[in-house]
């Protein structure tokens, strides 16, 4: 069972909105941090954004401060990263996973969903 699945991924022009969602396992989600990381050809895996478990406590990379917000439905174990404003250096495939606390670093969250493309034309 994968334990966590993203959708809403596409192409889009620049400026354009999307909104990801990630639905997990009540395994991978309950008590858990959820956090969303993009890899984009030729590059690391970089941090995006995270939320604690309560939601009271988001973190944003300064890349996308203003204009993504990450936030979660416990009652139906998923996170969502609404995306505005985007830019073309914005294209890569994103990431949801979740771990025991919020954080910047990858190697804190266990579990991983397998990506969905987001494309950011000019």
């Amino acid at each position: 069972q994968v334990p966590l699945v993203e959708s809403g991924g596409g192409l889009v022009q620049a400026g354009g909105s999307l909104r990801l969602s990630c639905a997990a396992s009540g395994r991978t989600f309950v008590g858990k941090a959820l956090g969303w990381f993009r890899q984009a050809p030729g590059k690391e895996r970089e941090f995006v954004a995270t939320i604690s478990w309560s939601g009271s406590i988001t973190y944003y990379a300064d890349s996308v401060k203003g204009r993504f917000t990450i936030s979660r439905n416990n009652a139906k174990n998923t996170v969502y990263l609404q995306m505005d404003s985007l830019k073309p250096e914005d294209t890569a495939v994103y990431y949801c996973a979740a771990g025991g606390s919020v954080d910047r670093t990858s190697e804190r969250y266990p579990y991983w969903g397998q990506g969905t493309q987001v494309t950011v034309s000019s």
